[in-house]
């Protein structure tokens, strides 16, 4: 198979670039108004509260993209440090503490990326130059993410129990028109402006299989097409949140092109992307209740040129 470069293969891909003025940074989350804050909080019925970050630092590993590490924790100060001839700071009264430390990638956990995390063609999201990622990002980082926040109508797509499995595994795809009966066969609408949440529990691989995961690395998730990016777009959907890795089969089967669409939905439409979350004991829920529908809010750390951020988002039901 001939591969093609992106600037080929996405010559004719609809972008939104210029859409929101030639300054803008956060994409299609500007279709998140308050108009849609508030369809999503009256969704809100009995209280119950999900957080979707997979915990950092997990003894059974950490599931990272390929040639990432996981996080790391030190411990600075604890106990020890004031047991004879330990070198703990003395405070007035006695107060002794503990501290740490992480070493972690910044998109190596439960993670928003920035909208200018990828590119090609020497451009990033709205047309900025790939110049401006030296040394840090100066246009699209995750910070005007951060500052914005995120809220709106959350739709969960279990797509491992729609089609009747544990778990998705390698390579497997599916498409906006999945999605679409995924949707109806829980009974419930996609519509516009929804952030869509995406159910594989791939990653539950990860954790049976320990490094073997990453022998001939490929993710499920969604697969390119013309009209898959057309269906994104008229459905102007802000935010695209699943719990692979990648939110996006790794290598398209049809073309051989790694992340298509980090590049056909993130670069060219500005969806935020939203990787790695855990999905299970919200998705367990949806089934025995049967409401697939919800207020999703999330906000990632604000950190300055940052091309990721890790995020704890919340759902509430």
């Amino acid at each position: 198979m001939t591969v093609p470069d992106l600037t080929e293969l996405l010559a004719d891909s609809p972008t939104n670039w210029g859409k929101w003025g030639p300054d803008d940074e956060v994409g299609s989350l500007n279709y998140l108004t308050p108009e849609q804050v508030l369809s999503g909080v009256a969704l809100i019925k009995k209280g119950a509260l999900f957080t979707l970050q997979r915990l950092i630092g997990d003894p059974k590993g950490d599931p990272v993209w390929p040639g990432r590490s996981p996080a790391t924790r030190e411990m600075i100060f604890d106990e020890s440090d004031w047991a004879e001839g330990g070198e703990g700071p003395a405070f007035p009264g006695g107060l002794h503490y503990a501290d740490d430390k992480i070493n972690a990638f910044l998109q190596g956990s439960t993670q928003y990326d920035a909208l200018g995390h990828v590119w090609y063609d020497g451009k990033l999201w709205n047309g900025y130059d790939a110049q401006t990622t030296v040394g840090g990002l100066d246009k699209a980082s995750v910070e005007p993410i951060a500052q914005r926040g995120v809220a709106g109508r959350g739709v969960l797509l279990d797509m491992a129990r729609f089609r009747g499995v544990d778990c998705l595994g390698p390579r497997e795809t599916y498409d906006h028109n999945d999605l679409e009966a995924c949707a109806a066969a829980q009974g419930v609408e996609i519509k516009p402006r929804d952030i869509l949440i995406i159910r594989t529990n791939h990653l539950e691989l990860f954790f049976r299989q320990g490094e073997a995961f990453y022998d001939d690395f490929c993710e499920p998730g969604l697969v390119y097409s013309e009209e898959l990016v057309k269906w994104f777009q008229d459905k102007e959907i802000p935010n695209l949140v699943t719990d692979t890795i990648a939110n996006e089969i790794t290598t398209d089967p049809n073309n051989g092109v790694a992340l298509v669409l980090h590049n056909a939905l993130m670069r060219n439409l500005g969806i935020a992307f939203t990787e790695i979350c855990d999905l299970e004991k919200l998705a367990a829920d949806c089934a025995e209740d049967g409401s697939y529908e919800f207020f999703y809010v999330a906000a990632p750390l604000k950190i300055s040129n940052a091309s990721g951020s890790p995020v704890n988002p919340v759902v509430i039901k």
